[in-house]
């Protein structure tokens, strides 16, 4: 199975990262490789393919590409056990997000992009009812879901129970009245913050195995 990525910064940060299996740059007509993906392209040398903007168009049926993609393998899932491990490997208590059933590629991908910059080992997903790491979500990501390990689960409340006997707390953001204001919480800890649904917010019962709620003070009118 070969996904196409597109955009500059997607394609530069799929060749830094190592999630994927990398086939070949491909290049509209007219247009000359930008020089961070020439300079990478030396160390992980890939086929190069050019062809016309509507060809492009055509491929990815998308006309933001910026006249470059790349074709690579699908995408590489970690487990559970990995995220923690990268943790210990960095000598850092473990710092992780959970997804609950968050949807759409725009909002997966600011979150990820997010997680990565703040230095989360890796992300939680349930893997029913739940979207994949599509090229959609990693183009809103800018290409940060290339380098983060993103684990899919069967059940996110039976994977909170199990972080819990790795002594990691859980922390649900949610609007209620017994959630914590953010700065009243000392954070320093093994920790896994879970995320809700955008408009539903956490499931009842995920909400119930958080070991506390946390809320982001709204000084504004929307939540």
């Amino acid at each position: 199975m070969v996904e196409y990525l597109f955009r500059r910064n997607t394609v530069l940060e799929a060749l830094r990262g190592s999630r994927r299996k990398l086939h070949r740059i491909i290049l509209q007509q007219g247009k000359v490789l930008p020089p961070q993906i020439a300079e990478l392209m030396l160390e992980r040398p890939l086929p190069q393919e050019t062809v016309s903007k509507q060809q492009l168009n055509q491929l990815l049926d998308d006309r933001s590409h910026q006249g470059i993609a790349l074709a690579v393998g699908p995408y590489r899932y970690s487990s559970v056990d990995e995220l923690v491990d990268l943790a210990a490997a960095r000598d850092e208590p473990p710092f992780l997000l959970l997804l609950d059933l968050v949807h759409g590629p725009q909002n997966i991908g600011l979150l990820l992009r997010t997680a990565e910059a703040c230095g989360v080992h890796g992300i939680i997903i349930q893997d029913r009812r739940a979207p994949d790491i599509t090229p959609q979500v990693v183009i809103h990501s800018a290409g940060a879901a290339e380098h983060l390990l993103i684990a899919r689960v069967t059940n996110l409340a039976r994977t909170i129970d199990r972080l819990k006997q790795l002594d990691i707390w859980t922390a649900g953001l949610d609007m209620v009245d017994e959630a914590k204001p953010l700065g009243q919480v000392d954070l320093d800890m093994p920790l896994a913050l879970v995320v809700g649904h955008e408009g539903q917010g956490l499931r009842r019962l995920v909400r119930a195995k958080c070991d506390f709620l946390l809320r982001l003070p709204m000084r504004g009118k929307v939540e």
